[in-house]
């Protein structure tokens, strides 16, 4: 089949191996290649499908075309100007997330306030700069999370997000994880929790079953809540006509559903939770903030357009960046793939590219040819036509014959229409998978290759998880971030997290194919040009579904609808048989989808529904816009929903009820197609599929099956109905209808119940039959009332403006037979159309061919047509034979009565005689019009027998001058009248031309002219006479011309002699300007004479220069010229050539001039034969030649005695001593013949051979010397290295060999002695080997040998040393005696087994201690200290051991606890808690100033009873490193592989046991303090103190019985503090107890625990109260006072404080106004001499006063009146009762209060105009009123209940 395995690329630019390795990671297999052969090249699908099963799981491939495969480039590459995008490839990967800084400071904030009770800092400092919080968590949450960051050491990268580009220190990492640990890393661990769903589990474990009264708010406290302004969002009222929403939704725009509506904590937006994408199933817990708040513009990533470039100015944008990154050097694929990642991971820098991308071919051009495009020059077309129908040119690749997007009508971007590329260096396109999962196809047209990296289909899951888990902040942001193509991760990720990944490099020519779903993405390796396009074969119909599934899941709107295209290309049926069985399934799987929703919907309760309209082109995809669901985004082809409440608004099946709050029976239910219909396409499918499957029979079996009406039922009243039986009544009750006379009401009523069943399946055709019948006799009915209805009114008003009723449209209702219905008008409507036949009848008889009649007689029918009501068409027919008569008449009398000369056209004669054939007609006219024909037609004959034969100019001008007068125009006589005028004309300008023509000067013009005249003359009709003259003319004008030139220019002398005797053949040789030009021939002839007898005689150089002087003169081309030039410049060219040679000064004396050439100089001598001058330099070239070839004889000479030399075979002691002083001998000769050769100045070959043997004879009495001395390795080697760049033809000689074979053992040997062995150690077995190759070399080296041999003896005695060690026991063996050995090996021994056992048992025992002192802590060197070290930890675990068994009372005897001393002469301290003893010495400084021994308390008993978190250490504190026990036992166990006996081993195992005792002792108090939950603290805060001194003390760290000790003492200070909080004298506020119970489940205290009990309890109480507070404070005086005041009691008698609560209850309790009513709302306006407030209803004001002064203030008759007049009121009425409350105590004392408290004004609102006295309440959620004035009339009544006064609170 011509497809390849999986290899790689075998010619390219860069090369393809067989996988990358990235930035030092993991492998990238390549994915498939393959080379199709010519055939298979025919079919690009039909070759995919081939392949498919085999590229298919690597989701990538690349082809190659056959080598005949060169489509030509189509675009200008001149002309084409293209957009670019700007790309920072830095941030593909290694970005942070576009956040906005104040979501998170919101939500921080909140946390803070809520779970820490505290507030957060205002500025945090880093780096010098404020320290963005959000980017930080971000950082820190890409990498895992704190606890990951600190463990994995990935602070340097953090700090890279955070300084964005900026160098990070050492000290910046830690600072930075400082500030994180202090300010994020509880917020962290909240974040966590929330989402993954621990704190709604917390909530539920302490809040129980009132979570929804008390507490947290509930989770529909998201949907109504006051906002940031402290207005209350608007309750929907359902009772209003027109309703006012809670919020209404960005997404559909519905303010429905408010129960599932989420509100953005920040900017108060609404969504529903179905409505988010992707969406969610329920409201989330904590605060919810949309994607516009937690996004920040100013930091979100995309690539931003760029500038708009020519192809060459990006060409050198492109070389730039290449030659920046790489320089000149051509790099290989792995160096640009490592550098492309570690740019996209942030090790590089910033990094901006440029890209041409997304390039619409419709717009900018297609890379391919196209039928419409415009064809280069250089092109031929036959290519370009074979390439414009190629099917593999991706213009025409998605309309291909087996491709589903054949049916789309409309050209898509990027999918039907293919997108052009442009890359440069690193432009990059990221991951991600095409739309609706199509096939991809990209072409490299030209430039360097493009790297691609692949995720197979089948692992897109695993592929989005992993990306989910490496950039969780950015998917937080961007939950649909694989849809924006802008994100990056490098494959090797993918691969450690066992996502299979592909490489594939496209080269220029090449094929990419990307299958469905397979996530892909890469890069360019430089300028180059691409083009893409998407195709769908069947086999992507299942994907293209998936596809559609997801768009719907994440809300993307579709590119087009998957169920259309499903729909058309069924109905087309032009698909192959491997094609059908995915769309047979694909259209089940849809049908089964449909019918399923349908049903539920019907059994739901929607019952109405009616078909969509229909589309303009149903056989095509996408011709017009289908609507949309709101919900989703996708289109509604198959099936929508749609209510009345909201025409304009479409929902698919799915979100049906999401569509509005109203009820089922109101929703529509709109379909395309009925489940027949679409059961039907299934079933067409397999008329065309012959192969049936078993998957094709199960599917048939589900169809047959699926019919099934009776099992659809849906509950009614009584019980439940199906759908068939809801049909079979209605039939019945239907065919009543057709036996009664037609009511309308009664057949709309019927078809409207109809709607319930129309929409199913086959099973539902009765009903379909029966609504059909019902619809036609309803049209027929009320058509046939319609029509009578037209007629009734035309006969009544027989206006113009009324339309007339068609008898066409009467005879349609008249002729159905039997009739439809009963209608009684039927009959009435046969008479008026019976009337309207017969004029029909009349009206064809008049318009026969027989018929007679005249117009009168016409007109007259006409007008009685016109008096019938029913319209026939027979009416138009004899209006138009009216009209027609009318105008042939008029047209024929306008022709007979023309007079002027050819105004008529003989076509419109014609023409008039063809209408009165047709019209039949009678008139006299006609004879008029036959006889201007005759005429017309005799001119005719006259003018074509002129025209036949030989035209003479006089026969014609007498016919024209006899048919001057005649009217009509003639095309013959028109055409004898042309030909007349051009002749005239012709003979009138040659005329003109011919006088004076010898005399012009401007010739060639003359001959253009005289061109034309001929050229016009041989094309005329009529014969002249003048054309033989304008010939003869014409040959002067040309030999006229060539004179001018000879005369202008200078020509060549056979050309003038040419031109001389033409002009005597036509004999105008005695013309001036011909005399002229035979002088200048005279003059030429002269001188090619005396050029010829200067080159027989071999004349000097000045004659040929004075021949060339003479040439000037003369204005003719000689021939003989160049010849002479020739000779003086060969002449002179061998004189410049020979003048190096010749000069006095030769090359020698100048050493930096370049050596001459002999063959040079001899190639001067053979050309000195070939020169036609005579010079003197001959003879001198000669006589150098001479010299050089003496010299190079002498030469050679020498060279063959030096060549004898080195031929000398056997060399002895006795030759040695006298081949030294022949060889300085031989270097002297030959160092003074070099310096005579180049005294000579030439470059001899034999030069380079002398300095050759020079310096190898200068090397060989080198070698010979080292023969009577023992050489160092260094002069050795400098020896062999000399020797290696010896010419190799004399290093092969004889002597030189031998040397070479005698300094390469020498070599050897100087290498294997240990001694000079430089750190290299060789085996005894290469030293022997050496000694005995003394006999092979040719030269002996005695003092080497005897070297050799003394090291030999030397190994074999520490051999025996070794042995003598390690047959002794392990215990025998000494540390110092090992390392003794150690170090006489390395200078004595060679490499054996035992010597490596010496070194690996040194390393083992150096190895141990280096580790014990690294667990210790100790300094490295010194082996006493370490000792030491373990000492003292073992008597650390001595006294931590004693401390424990003391707590049991197992230690009679009381020491200092501290020194473990008992000494008698110190001072002992004794705490008065725990007992214990120390010295006033031993405590120093830490006894501060108790000096009574009864009151003394240990730090320890402080600690541990103060509930103290923090702690600094006690004095018993261990000092140093503290080795943790695990890594001792472990330390213990790879001590027993020591072969030597050691003292630090037997103290660490006596360490072990210690310790593991100790961890015994603090396992069992951990264990009884853990689980302690009485009230009782003393018993455990012993136990807690026992522990945490044995664990100070220890020196052994045990890791997990120290955590469980942290745990039980945090615990123990929780529950210390938590007692001290509820015996305290004062209430404890609820912020207080949240805090508490918020960190006792952070440690995790026991829901049995007494004090976790007793705060759950006082929360709950106190929570419950300040709800109820809440309510009230803001109920606007619902509640009664005396209520209020009681609820302030239980508020102020409760065990936990609530300030702003009882604040708020105080200020709701204050009353106002005459009416004595709390603040509520209304107008109100305050008194501007006692600030009392007062409502404007109350006191009567409708307006604004300037100035209000009140009645208690300054009572007025009138305003006195007002106030009796609310007195009556609210002493009768139920409106104004008596206030519960009294008022506040009497002016006079509040008049005190006023001077000590701010003014009323400062107090408002800063909104509130100052100098306007009329103030406002509304939107204030609490004022508090100062300085209010009472009535004077009621103050004794305030004073009698002024014991109520506690309940108010004035400020």
């Amino acid at each position: 089949m011509g497809k390849g395995r999986p290899r790689a690329v075998e010619k390219g630019v860069l090369g393809q191996s067989s996988s990358v390795s990235l930035s030092g990671s993991l492998s990238i297999p390549p994915g498939p290649v393959y080379y199709p052969s010519e055939d298979e090249f025919k079919d690009p699908l039909e070759y995919i499908y081939r392949i498919r099963p085999e590229a298919e799981p690597y989701g990538i491939c690349r082809i190659v075309p056959p080598k005949s495969w060169k489509p030509p480039f189509g675009l200008d590459l001149d002309s084409f100007t293209f957009p670019t995008k700007t790309q920072a490839i830095h941030q593909l990967q290694a970005r942070p997330a576009a956040c906005d800084s104040k979501t998170f400071d919101l939500e921080y904030n909140r946390f803070l306030d809520n779970h820490c009770g505290k507030k957060s800092k205002k500025r945090v400092v880093f780096e010098g700069e404020e320290l963005d919080l959000c980017r930080l968590f971000n950082a820190a949450k890409r990498f895992g999370g704190y606890d990951k960051v600190v463990k994995e050491k990935k602070w340097g990268e953090v700090c890279r997000f955070v300084l964005s580009g900026r160098k990070v220190s050492e000290c910046a990492k830690h600072v930075l994880c400082q500030l994180y640990r202090e300010h994020l890393y509880d917020y962290e661990d909240y974040y966590n929790r929330l989402n993954h769903g621990v704190v709604r589990s917390c909530k539920r474990g302490m809040h129980g079953e009132k979570k929804g009264e008390h507490g947290v708010e509930s989770l529909s406290s998201k949907r109504r809540r006051r906002n940031t302004d402290g207005e209350k969002v608007k309750v929907c009222k359902v009772e209003e006509k027109e309703e006012e929403f809670d919020q209404i939704c960005e997404q559909c725009e519905s303010g429905l559903h408010g129960e599932v509506m989420l509100l953005c904590d920040r900017c108060n937006k609404g969504w529903h939770i179905y409505c988010l994408a992707p969406p969610l199933k329920r409201i989330p817990p904590g605060n919810w903030y949309c994607l516009d708040c937690l996004n920040s513009d100013k930091d979100s990533f995309g690539f931003v357009p760029g500038k708009r470039f020519s192809l060459e100015a990006f060409r050198r944008v492109a070389d730039r960046a290449k030659r920046k990154w790489f320089g000149s050097v051509s790099p290989s694929r792995m160096q640009i793939e490592k550098k492309f990642w570690e740019i996209v991971e942030g090790l590089v820098g910033e990094v901006e590219v440029k890209y041409g991308s997304d390039l619409d071919t419709s717009v900018y051009g297609s890379g391919f040819p196209r039928v419409n495009d415009k064809k280069p020059e250089s092109v031929e077309d036959e290519i370009w036509d074979k390439y414009c129908a190629s099917p593999w040119n991706l213009n025409n690749l998605p309309k291909l014959q087996g491709s589903m997007l054949r049916a789309v009508h409309h050209n898509i971007a990027g999918v039907m229409v293919p997108w052009l590329y442009v890359g440069m260096l690193f432009s990059s396109f990221c991951w991600h998978f095409e739309d609706h999962c199509f096939y991809s196809m990209n072409y490299l047209h030209w430039g360097e290759p493009k790297c691609w990296y692949s995720v197979p289909g089948s692992e897109a899951i695993a592929f989005e998880k992993v990306m989910r888990n490496c950039l969780p902040d950015l998917f937080d942001a961007q939950p649909d971030l694989l849809f924006q193509l802008v994100t990056m991760l490098n494959p090797s990720v993918l691969q450690e997290n066992g996502v299979s990944v592909y490489s594939v490099l496209q080269e220029p020519g090449n094929f990419v194919i990307t299958f469905p779903r397979s996530y892909h993405g890469g890069f360019n390796f430089g300028l180059n040009c691409a083009e893409a396009v998407n195709f769908a074969p069947a086999d992507w119909l299942p994907h293209g579904g998936f596809g559609a599934e997801l768009y719907q899941l994440y809300r993307k709107a579709a590119v087009l609808s998957h169920e259309e295209l499903l729909c058309v290309v069924a109905k087309a049926n032009d698909c192959d048989s491997k094609a059908l069985p995915y769309l047979k399934k694909e259209l089940h799987r849809i049908y089964a989808k449909e019918k399923n929703c349908r049903e539920g919907l019907w059994s739901n309760g929607i019952i109405k529904s009616s078909p969509m309209s229909p589309k303009k082109c149903p056989e095509f995809v996408g011709t017009e816009e289908d609507p949309t669901c709101i919900i989703c985004q996708q289109y509604l082809f198959l099936s929508a929903v749609v209510c009345c409440c909201r025409p304009s608004a479409f929902v698919c099946l799915e979100h049906c009820k999401h569509l509005c709050e109203c009820k089922p029976n109101k929703h529509r239910l709109l379909y395309r197609h009925t489940l027949a219909e679409l059961k039907q396409l299934v079933l067409l499918i397999d008329k065309y599929n012959f192969d049936e499957t078993p998957q094709c029979r199960d599917l048939q079996r589900q169809l047959s099956c699926s019919d099934d009406s009776n099992a659809l039922t849906k509950k009614v009243k009584g019980g439940h109905v199906s759908l068939a039986k809801l049909a079979e009544e209605w039939i019945l009750r239907s065919s009543k209808i057709f036996q009664i006379p037609f009511s309308r009401d009664a057949y709309v009523n019927a078809l409207k119940e109809t709607e319930q069943f129309l929409w199913a399946g086959s099973e539902m055709d009765a009903v379909r039959a029966v609504a059909k019948n019902l619809i036609e006799a309803q049209n027929w009915a009320e058509g046939i009332k319609d029509c009578l209805y037209k007629i009734e009114s035309w006969s009544c008003n027989r206006s113009h403006n009324l339309e007339k009723v068609d008898l066409e449209h009467v005879n349609n209702f008249l002729n159905l037979n039997p009739l439809p219905c009963i209608e009684p008008g039927h009959l009435k409507l046969k008479g008026y159309a019976e009337e309207a036949m017969i004029l029909v009848q009349e009206i064809d008889s008049a318009l026969s061919t027989s018929s007679k009649s005249s117009i009168p007689e016409l007109e007259q029918l006409y007008s009685r047509a016109c008096e019938v009501p029913i319209y026939v068409k027979e009416m138009e027919k004899l209006m138009a034979r009216i009209s027609a008569l009318k105008v042939w008449v008029d047209n024929v009398k306008k022709c007979i009565l023309e007079k002027c000369p050819a105004a008529i056209e003989v076509d419109v004669l014609y023409r008039l005689k063809s209408e009165m054939l047709e019209l039949q007609v009678q008139l006299p006219e006609v004879e008029m019009l036959m006889d201007l024909l005759r005429q017309v037609e005799s001119c005719q004959a006259r003018c074509n027998e002129i025209l036949n034969g030989p035209i003479n100019l006089k026969n014609v001008e007498v016919l024209l001058q006899e048919l001057e007068s005649i009217t009509v125009n003639i095309p013959e006589l028109k055409l004898l009248r042309q030909y007349h005028g051009d002749a005239v004309s012709w003979i009138s300008h040659f005329n003109d031309v011919h006088v004076n023509i010898h005399e012009r000067e401007d010739q060639e013009n003359v001959v253009d002219e005289l061109q034309c005249i001929l050229k016009q003359g041989l094309l005329l009709r009529i014969q002249v006479d003048e054309l033989p003259l304008v010939e003869v003319e014409l040959k002067k004008a040309y030999c006229r011309k060539e004179a001018l030139k000879a005369r202008r220019t200078k020509m060549t002398l056979f050309s003038i002699q040419q031109l001389m005797e033409e002009a005597a053949m036509l004999r105008i040789e005695g013309e001036q300007l011909f005399v002229d030009v035979s002088g200048v021939l005279a003059a030429a002839m002269h001188w090619e004479e005396r050029a010829a007898h200067i080159f027989a005689t071999e004349a000097q150089m000045s004659d040929f220069e004075d021949v060339i002087r003479t040439s000037k003169d003369i204005h003719v081309i000689l021939p003989s010229l160049d010849d002479v030039k020739d000779a003086i410049s060969m002449a002179k060219s061998w004189l410049k050539n020979s003048k190096p040679f010749l000069g006095s000064s030769f090359p020698a004396a100048h050493p930096s001039c370049s050596l001459l050439k002999v063959e040079a100089l001899k190639e001067l001598v053979s050309q000195s034969k070939l020169l036609k001058i005579s010079l003197e330099e001959r003879t001198m070239i000669h006589s150098v030649l001479k010299n050089c070839l003496e010299w190079e004889h002498d030469s050679c000479s020498l060279l063959e005695e030096v060549d004898c030399l080195f031929n000398t075979n056997n060399i002895d002691n006795a030759l040695i001593n006298g081949l030294i002083p022949k060889i300085e001998h031989l270097v002297t000769m030959i160092e003074s013949i070099l310096e005579t050769g180049l005294s000579l100045g030439f470059d001899f070959d034999e030069i380079p051979k002398l300095q050759n043997a020079r310096s190898i004879l200068q090397w060989c009495n080198k070698a010979l010397s080292f023969c009577s001395v023992a050489p160092a390795l260094p002069g050795i080697e400098s020896l062999m290295e000399n020797a290696e760049h010896l010419p190799v033809t004399c290093a092969s000689s004889a002597l030189c060999s031998s040397l070479i074979d005698g300094v390469k053992w020498l070599k050897k040997a100087s290498e294997v002695i240990p001694v000079s062995c430089n750190g290299k150690i060789c085996k005894l077995s290469d030293a022997e080997e050496v000694l005995s190759e003394v006999q092979r070399i040719k030269v002996s080296f005695p003092l080497m040998v005897g070297q050799l041999l003394k090291a030999i003896e030397k190994h074999k005695l520490w051999k025996e040393q070794i042995l003598i060690f390690f047959g002794l026991k392990t215990e025998e063996r000494s540390w110092s005696k090992l390392l003794q050995l150690k170090e006489l090996g390395k200078d004595d021994a060679f490499s054996c087994c035992e010597l490596d056992m010496v070194l690996s048992e040194t390393e083992k025992v150096e190895k141990w201690k280096l580790h014990c002192m690294d667990i210790v802590g100790h300094p490295v060197g010194d082996v006493n200290s370490l000792l030491d070290a373990l000492v003292k930890i073992k008597h650390t675990l001595d006294r931590s051991l004693y401390i424990y068994k003391k707590a049991r009372g197992c230690n009679p005897r009381d020491p200092c606890i501290h020194c473990f001393s008992d000494i008698k002469d110190q001072e002992l301290l004794t705490c008065s808690i725990c007992k214990d003893c120390y010295h006033l010495q031993c405590l120093g400084a830490t006894l501060g100033h108790q000096s009574d021994a009864k009151a003394y308390v240990c730090s320890y008993c402080q600690f541990i009873g103060s509930g103290s978190i923090s702690r600094n250490g006690g004095a018993l504190r261990f000092g140093g490193k503290r080795p943790e026990l695990n890594m001792l036992i472990e330390l213990l166990s790879d001590a027993e592989g020591l072969c030597v006996g050691i003292e630090e081993r037997d103290v660490v195992q006596q360490l072990v046991e210690l310790a593991i005792a100790c961890k015994d002792c603090l396992t069992e108090l951990t264990d009884f303090t853990l689980a302690y939950l009485n009230r009782d603290l003393s018993i455990i805060s012993e136990k807690l103190t026992t522990a945490l001194k044995a664990v100070e003390m220890a020196g052994v760290y045990y890791n997990h019985g120290n955590n469980r000790l942290e745990l039980a003492l945090a615990r123990n200070s929780w529950r210390v503090r938590v007692n001290k909080l509820l015996e305290d004298s004062q209430k404890p506020l609820i912020q207080h107890i949240q805090k508490f119970l918020k960190e006792g489940l952070a440690i995790s205290i026991p829901p049995e625990d007494h004090f976790w009990q007793k705060l759950t309890e006082l929360k709950c109480i106190g929570l419950q109260w300040a709800e109820n507070a809440k309510k009230v404070s803001m109920d606007s005086g619902a509640l009664g006072l005396d209520e209020v005041c009681e609820l302030i009691t239980q508020g102020e008698n409760l065990p936990v404080h609530f300030e702003k609560e009882l604040k708020l209850l105080r200020a709701r309790s204050m009353l106002y106004c005459i009416c004595r009513k709390p603040y509520d709302q209304r107008a109100m306006i305050a008194c501007d001499q006692c600030d009392e407030w007062y409502h404007f209803d109350c006191i009567k004001l409708s307006s604004e006063p300037k100035i209000y002064i009140c009645p208690a203030c300054k009572p007025h008759t009138g305003e006195l009146s007002v106030l009796l007049s609310v007195n009556k009121e609210r002493s009768t009425g139920a409106k104004y009762g008596e206030p519960q409350t009294p008022s506040p105590p009497h002016t006079e004392s509040r008049r005190k209060n006023i001077e000590a408290k701010p003014s009323l004004k400062q107090m408002m609102p800063a909104a509130m105009d100052h100098g306007n006295i009329l103030r406002y309440s509304d939107g204030i959620d609490c004022l508090f009123w100062r300085n209010r004035k009472p009535f004077r009339r009621v103050a004794k009544r305030r004073a009698e209940v002024e014991s109520l006064s506690p309940f108010f609170h004035i400020q």
